[in-house]
């Protein structure tokens, strides 16, 4: 809660109005709001070999046209490494990771070495557990995790070296231990403040990532197969999405500085954990109950598109005009992560009984791009489809997993992309501090002295 005091008051009050920028002004000098330029495409800031987000390609007039989305990681279609790996029958998210990295696919020894040496890094260091996560308990997960994160430096001997070995090795040790700090963070939280029973299970060295966050999270014979394949597919999806997305460019920003890892993956869960960026699946599922409770008929296109309409002009919901998990800043008429996690998702459904809800879902999928463009009508200026956290808040729904752990698994998964994109970022040749430039528009002034100022309010 805010303080009252009249000294804070006085002063937000005053940032209020010394903080107001005229929009025209950034146009005046400009000025790219957000990095975007005026077609809403990114400003072009950096080079990467790490992954590419694609959902339009410009025409001869130079200007956008929309193409089906595609997710590329290190030159591999996302799409690829999901089927190969389905095809074979196994999981692949610590295959990803290793691509993500090294930029190479392992071969059989190679991949077999990597996940036995993952294994051996899962533990938390002595005493962490009860003077870190369980002493120090709180009701956010992410800030939890933050928290965690950066108690790890005092116990790296070398925690400011950025030579490659050292960096590759920080970088091994985070991925395993974000499972294990995570569960042990929830755990914590719902012991500490909901009283429910203290579950601490150490990690299994035998199981894969997926299986030991299910495992560490919820215990043994609590999942099933099928819950670990599809937690593996959103790990995978969740991984790499470019360098541009907010939390990845801070992990960019930061390491540019020449900061530690540490503190750099730190600035990275700040990030993500801002509800514009890492907590959109909770705003989705909270929608998703809100519409299947106000629709009488799941299978009537009209109720549900005459609903959707009166969101869009907010006399429903919450009022904010907002469908949730519609829209991208890239992908247009697809966005591949939702079409392959909804493939899998229909599997999971069967398995859970919930077929109709998901059905229901894939309605919404359908119909609400086609409501979004007849009440924007000429105003829109972009193809729009769902996105991948339509489908994944109710993916983990399905296998049970509580609405607190969601953004942290985005987390768990996207550090993978957060340490391609910091090792390439201290290891290319003409690597230089991140440094874009503000243009400063409040006129200079002359210093008054204490006794001839007024109240500024």
């Amino acid at each position: 809660m805010a303080d009252k005091h009249p000294v804070v008051q006085k002063l937000s009050d005053t940032v209020k109005v010394t903080s107001k920028i005229d929009k025209d002004l950034f146009t005046k000098f400009g000025v790219k709001r957000g990095l975007r330029n005026e077609d809403h495409t990114g400003v072009l800031v950096g080079l990467t070999k790490i992954g590419d987000v694609v959902g339009y390609k410009r025409n001869e007039d130079g200007k956008l046209e929309a193409i089906d989305g595609r997710l590329i990681y290190r030159g591999i279609d996302v799409e690829g490494i999901c089927k190969g790996i389905q095809k074979e029958n196994r999981l692949g998210f610590e295959e990803t990771i290793y691509l993500l990295l090294s930029g190479n696919l392992p071969d059989k020894t190679e991949l077999e070495e990597f996940n036995d040496f993952l294994a051996t890094k899962r533990s938390l260091p002595q005493v962490f557990t009860k003077d870190v996560i369980l002493s120090l308990k709180g009701k956010d997960l992410m800030n939890m995790l933050a928290r965690s994160v950066m108690s790890l430096y005092p116990f790296d001997e070398d925690a400011d070296n950025t030579s490659r070995e050292n960096l590759m090795s920080q970088c091994l040790n985070l991925i395993a231990k974000f499972p294990t700090i995570i569960a042990y963070s929830y755990h914590s939280m719902v012991h500490g403040y909901y009283h429910k029973t203290l579950h601490i299970r150490h990690p299994k060295p035998e199981m894969s990532i997926a299986e030991n966050f299910l495992y560490m999270l919820k215990g043994t014979n609590k999942y099933t197969r099928l819950d670990v394949e599809i937690l593996d597919l959103a790990l995978i999806l969740h991984a790499e999405h470019g360098g541009g997305n907010n939390s990845t460019f801070t992990v960019r920003v930061t390491s540019s500085s020449g900061t530690d890892t540490y503190s750099a993956i730190t600035a990275a869960i700040g990030s993500l954990k801002g509800p514009l960026h890492g907590g959109a699946n909770h705003m989705v599922i909270k929608q998703m109950e809100h519409l299947k409770e106000n629709i009488k008929d799941w299978e009537d296109d009209f109720e549900i598109s005459e609903y959707l309409f009166k969101i869009l002009r907010k006399e429903a919901y919450n009022h904010t005009g907002t469908i949730y998990g519609l829209g991208h800043a890239i992908y247009t008429i697809s966005d591949p992560r939702a079409e392959i996690l909804r493939e899998k998702a229909r599997e999971l459904a069967k398995e859970k009984k919930r077929v109709k809800e998901f059905e229901f879902y894939e309605r919404i999928e359908r119909l609400a791009p086609e409501v979004f463009a007849e009440f924007k009508g000429e105003k829109v200026n972009k193809i729009v489809c769902i996105n991948v956290d339509f489908y994944s808040g109710f993916v983990y729904d399905m296998i049970g997993l509580p609405e607190e752990i969601y953004t942290p698994l985005f987390a768990m998964a996207r550090i993978a992309g957060w340490c391609a994109h910091r090792l390439e970022e201290l290891n290319f040749d003409a690597k230089r501090i991140i440094r874009p430039a503000y243009k400063n528009v409040l006129a200079e002034r002359e210093f008054i002295s204490l006794d001839d100022r007024k109240a500024n309010i």
